[in-house]
């Protein structure tokens, strides 16, 4: 970090533990959490990354300074056309000379990233969150606080991806770059997708969710698909004093070659070959 990210950290991390300045209108206490949203907008930092060793890092501080300027900012007007809005939080602008494409009816809050070649069509981008290079954010889809979603990423339609903003130390929605994630899908409370998972339609992956290898019938995780693989919505059964139900679980029934991109009528046949919704 340079050194203008440390003394920002500091003095975001003395707010936590003391906000009585912002609570009596302090402008420098005001002004180092405007700097650490505007970092967040930019690019600059993040919020969380996954490390060499594929653990994920959380940068509590910044989670810490979104939380204080929903405790400090004051609900304004938002006028964009005929549309008008009574929120804390501004929308980001200049989307043109940020390369991004913006379809009306989409929304991103400032403190959110978009990087270049991102489309976004009528759907939503939180504070906090990030979107790699190239990713199509479809419609109706949704990005939650804090979520970290790599490039060259489909997000379908309807795809809810979890905010994850409270506690700071807890670890958002990463999904890795080349996914894609089908129509209806949810992923939230942390969950994870490694690069090029291919996550079927109408999946729920929460952090809490086996996930289990067809072949063996292994539990590989809770809540995490590995990378390259395809991944669909099960059940299995899990006994009670009522009877017998079948519980969620996420089923990986294809692991692909490291890199290899998916051709979308293969793709279709994997999963119809499974009843699987394509």
């Amino acid at each position: 970090m340079t050194s203008q990210h440390l003394r920002l950290q500091s003095d975001i991390q003395a707010l936590w533990a003391d906000r009585t300045p912002l609570v009596n209108g302090d402008s420098q206490a005001q002004d180092a959490v405007t700097q650490s949203i505007d970092l967040l907008d930019s690019g600059e930092v993040r919020v969380a990354e996954v490390d060499a060793n594929g653990d994920v890092v959380v940068h509590e501080w910044l989670k810490q300074a979104i939380l204080l300027l929903f405790s400090s900012a004051a609900i304004q007007t938002i006028e964009l056309g005929p549309f008008e809005f009574a929120d804390k939080i501004p929308l980001k602008t200049d989307y043109q000379t940020a390369g991004v494409r913006v379809v009306p009816g989409a929304s991103a809050r400032w403190g959110s990233f978009l990087d270049r070649g991102v489309i976004m069509m009528p759907s939503y981008v939180n504070i906090g969150a990030r979107v790699g290079a190239n990713t199509m954010v479809d419609t109706w889809a949704t990005v939650g606080s804090c979520a970290q979603i790599g490039a060259n990423v489909h997000l379908s339609g309807g795809v809810g991806i979890g905010g994850v903003l409270e506690p700071p130390q807890a670890a958002p929605v990463i999904v890795g770059d080349d996914c894609l994630v089908g129509s209806r899908c949810v992923v939230a409370e942390g969950a994870r997708l490694g690069n090029g998972v291919v996550l079927g339609a109408g999946c729920v992956l929460t952090g809490s969710i086996p996930v289990i290898d067809a072949s063996t019938g292994e539990e590989l995780s809770r809540g995490e698909v590995p990378a390259w693989s395809v991944a669909v919505s099960a059940t299995r059964p899990r006994e009670f004093t009522g009877g017998v139900f079948g519980m969620p679980c996420v089923l990986v029934i294809k692991h692909l070659e490291p890199g290899q991109r998916h051709d979308k009528a293969e793709l279709n046949e994997v999963l119809r070959v499974y009843g699987a919704a394509t």
